[in-house]
């Protein structure tokens, strides 16, 4: 202290300490002088002296104006060191750095101003104290003070100069600094950060791009900010890397598709389009290093397919055409499960682009990779199920492929059919509103007649009587009514004449004879009219009622369409075609006069030439061998079908339906003892129309009689 004391007069001591500027910076040019010529001299144990004078009596002072001329001191002493400064540097830069801290703004301003200063004096020997200044720097660029953030805005500037031309810089040292701060929300501080990745970006010694990763995600987390300013800066350093990446040989492809998928889901539009465009280029760029990210970077751009903005959509559909034609492998480490999981979740999406890009990739999954599909089935089969129930019926078509290609083996075919039946039987409301759709597209992917098939097997030994019952009348409207089932009607038209046709027949006529409506439609289709007459005859009280006059309504309906137009011809035909006559008359006989179906019938039997259907008649047609009943005395056998084994086949089965009625009538009428209530109304199998109808149905036919035919 003593030899700095000798070296510097007292009054320019107490000039450095004065409250006017003037006076603290004449001082400062005094203590530079004397500096100089203790250099020239060099003696730098006195400049030692000197500078832990105006360190600890100055800048480390309590007084503001002795710190302000401590500053000013040592930046001055820094000048008078010129080159030689180096050596005195870890004395000189830690009491600056200490000040920009210090409450008073004037003593923060005074410090960036004393820092601009020795920098300019040092340059590359400042490199060493680099992460200190940049952390000061940081919290300067956002001070209270404009001068104080003006003043430090100048110093970055110089820095950056010195950076960029210095060649002891180490970005291992800085990236840590870099990315503690890259989540931080103040303006200022991200305007801060921006500039220095930029800059630092742009020297060709430094490989920003290597340390992408550990800042990638705060530069996205910038583009939602509040400022256009700063969206725009953020934006314009990802396109600077993402073009780099795109001329660079190697790239970690692997950690930065991590960030970009959590990014891709961003509420942000601008970060959302950001991120979905980037995961766009790494998919074209990444190859096999992309492989084990597949199932997250799927999950990011099954959302975005369904995205509100067009943009969006449309980077994420050509993302995903991309991805689904890459043909990995398994044993390259493409996760087959993972991929199935990511599918399984957005099969729940609410967007319907979504829910079908989704089963997109389960049936490119299915054509790839079978087996390995397979082996996750149990996880998203109830999935695929639910599926069946979407509103949108392109949803529940492409499901439909899906199974379909799930069914190409016996066992997995088998499974969705129980599985399916299981669903019907679950879901009323998707049998009713899906249940032709579902059942017409499954007959087209596999096959009509197998389907039908295995559904009758199902069925026959149902133990729910109103389901079968109700199951069988919509496999038979579809059976009856679409356009993709034509050739398997065309069989069933054979059943007396053809083996195939007839053991299509045979394996129906079980469970078909849940509903007797559903076996006269059979047997009309199949022209077994004479076993259609004895399942009419066969028809007791109990089932005329309500239920089976609609479905005998729609039966009439469907008699006029194109599809039983060979049977109208046939009505050309009165003499050999009897029990045809018979038959239709049988179901005349069934109908109340008044309704419109009773009249639909009746004129188109008055279009039939005059019949009489005397025995003489029967026996005078038997010579022209009417293929459609039997002419060698056994009526019941015809192409080895023994039809009266089968009527009594279904005769049992629908008394065990009367019998399951009876019970539930019991079942009701005791409820509604219970409750006290006087009059019991008889219910109708519970799924047909209300009970009065039922009652006026038959009333109408008992007081109008029989009326003419």
């Amino acid at each position: 202290m003593a030899d700095a004391l000798s070296a510097i007069p007292a009054a320019v001591l107490r000039n450095l300490s004065d409250k006017l500027y003037e006076k603290r910076k004449n001082a400062a040019l005094e203590v530079e002088g004397i500096v100089k010529q203790l250099t020239v001299a060099g003696d730098h144990d006195k400049i030692t002296a000197v500078i832990n004078l105006l360190t600890h009596e100055f800048t480390y002072s309590s007084q503001t104006n002795h710190r302000k001329g401590g500053l000013i001191g040592l930046a001055a002493a820094t000048v008078g060191l010129s080159s030689e400064a180096a050596q005195h540097l870890e004395q000189i830069v830690p009491p600056v750095i200490n000040s920009f801290s210090n409450q008073d703004s004037r003593v923060r301003y005074y410090a960036c101003e004393a820092l601009y200063n020795i920098a300019k004096v040092v340059r590359g020997d400042f490199i060493v104290f680099f992460n200190q200044i940049f952390d000061a720097l940081c919290k300067l660029s956002a001070d209270s003070d404009p001068n104080v953030q003006r003043a430090a805005h100048l110093l970055d500037r110089l820095v950056k100069d010195i950076v960029t031309e210095s060649d002891q810089f180490s970005i291992e040292e800085f990236i840590p600094l870099l990315r503690e701060r890259m989540n931080v929300l103040n303006p200022y501080v991200r305007q801060f950060l921006v500039g220095w990745i930029t800059v630092l970006d742009s020297v060709p010694d430094i490989d920003m791009l290597g340390f992408l990763p550990d800042f990638l995600d705060g530069l996205f987390n910038m583009l939602s900010d509040s400022s256009h300013e700063i969206r725009q800066q953020a934006d314009s350093a990802l396109s600077e890397f993402l073009q780099e990446i795109k001329n660079s040989p190697s790239v970690d492809y692997g950690r930065m598709a991590e960030i970009l998928v959590q990014r891709a889901s961003s509420p942000d539009e601008f970060t959302r389009w950001t991120a979905i465009t980037w995961i766009n280029e790494f998919v074209k760029l990444g190859g096999d290093q992309l492989v084990p990210y597949y199932a997250d970077i799927l999950g990011a751009i099954l959302p975005c397919i369904a995205d509100n903005e067009e943009k969006i959509r449309v980077v994420a559909r050509e993302t995903n055409e991309e991805l689904l034609a890459i043909k990995a492998h398994p044993a390259e480490g493409f996760d087959v499960g993972a991929i199935l999981s990511i599918v399984k979740r957005q099969l729940s999406s609410e967007y319907e682009a979504t829910r079908i890009e989704s089963l997109h990739w389960i049936s490119t999954l299915l054509n790839r990779h079978r087996t390995e599909v397979l082996s996750f089935l149990n996880d998203i089969f109830d999935t695929l199920l639910k599926a069946l129930s979407d509103p949108a019926d392109q949803v529940v078509l492409l499901v439909l492929e899906v199974h379909a290609c799930i069914a190409e083996d016996q066992y997995n075919f088998r499974q969705l059919i129980v599985f399916l039946v299981h669903k019907f039987q679950t879901d009323k409301v998707l049998l009713e509103k899906r249940g032709a759709l579902i059942i017409r597209r499954l007959c087209v992917l596999i096959d009509a007649e197998r389907v039908y098939r295995e559904l009758s097997t199902i069925l026959e030994g149902e133990a729910d009587l109103d389901f079968a019952s109700t199951m069988v009348q919509a496999l038979n409207l579809i059976l009856l009514t679409s356009s993709e089932l034509s050739n398997l009607r065309d069989l069933l038209k054979q059943s007396l004449v053809d083996a195939a046709g007839k053991d299509l027949f045979l394996s129906l006529y079980a469970s078909w004879s849940h509903s007797s409506m559903a076996i006269l439609s059979l047997c009309l289709l199949a022209q077994a009219y004479q076993h259609t007459s004895s399942v009419i005859q066969s028809l007791t009280e109990e089932d005329i009622n309500v239920r089976f006059l609609i479905q005998l309504d729609k039966l009439i309906n469907l008699l006029e369409t194109p599809i039983f137009a060979y049977l109208r011809l046939q009505l050309l035909e009165p003499g050999r075609y009897i029990w045809l006559l018979k038959a239709l008359y049988g179901l005349l006989m069934l109908l109340p006069q008044q309704s419109a179906a009773f009249k639909i019938l009746r004129t188109r039997l008055k279009t039939v030439p005059s019949y009489s259907f005397d025995k003489e008649q029967v026996n005078h047609t038997s010579g022209s061998r009417p293929v459609h009943f039997s002419d060698d005395g056994n009526m019941n056998m015809h192409n080895g079908i023994n039809f009266a084994s089968w009527l009594q086949r279904f005769q049992q089965v629908q008394q065990k339906h009367r019998a399951h009625f009876k019970s539930q009538v019991q079942s009701h009428n005791t409820s509604t003892s219970s409750s006290k209530v006087k009059e019991v109304q008889k219910p109708e199998e519970f799924r047909g129309p209300p009970v009065p109808e039922l009652a006026r149905a038959p009333s109408r036919l008992s007081r109008k009689g029989p009326g003419k035919l």
